[in-house]
């Protein structure tokens, strides 16, 4: 491949974007919320679930036929519960999904500056993407429109 001049501004520009990324604001809270996570109280809440967990999976295998059933999925449960509550983790699950919003939009920003046609995978149900039918396809049926 050789390497022409437009080629090389968009590496560069690419590289811009990769900088402002890193320099966002959600991603330096995303950082400083998965350090907060290394809390002694929350590793152990974790490190119990994560222990629990294995438990749950062996006993899974043979279902409710199995003698501890019951008391290890609630245990499970009870210690799912404790991670949820646990004001440490909210934090970081909120930090990390709004990083994720982020990145979903420069995806689909980036995807709709290509083609309308390209699909950004999100991950997320209520991302909004423009719809197919605002590209001239109209309602055909061809599209999966339904105008």
């Amino acid at each position: 491949m050789f390497a022409t001049m437009e080629s090389l501004a968009l590496l560069d520009l690419s590289d811009e974007l990769s900088a402002m990324i890193l320099e966002s604001e959600e991603r330096h809270n995303y950082i400083a919320k998965k350090q907060a996570l290394q809390n002694i109280e929350t590793q152990s809440k974790i490190k119990a679930f994560a222990k629990i967990k294995e438990q749950f999976e062996e006993v899974e295998r043979f279902g409710r036929y199995h003698p501890d059933y019951k008391e290890v999925t609630r245990k499970t449960r009870h210690l799912k519960r404790e991670l949820d509550m646990d004001a440490s983790i909210a934090a970081f699950r909120q930090a990390e999904m709004d990083f994720q919003s982020l990145l979903d939009e420069i995806s689909f920003m980036l995807a709709s500056a290509v083609s309308s046609h390209i699909k950004v995978p999100t991950g997320n149900p209520f991302f909004e993407q423009k719809s197919a039918c605002s590209s001239g396809c109209g309602s055909g049926g061809g599209c999966g429109c339904s105008a």
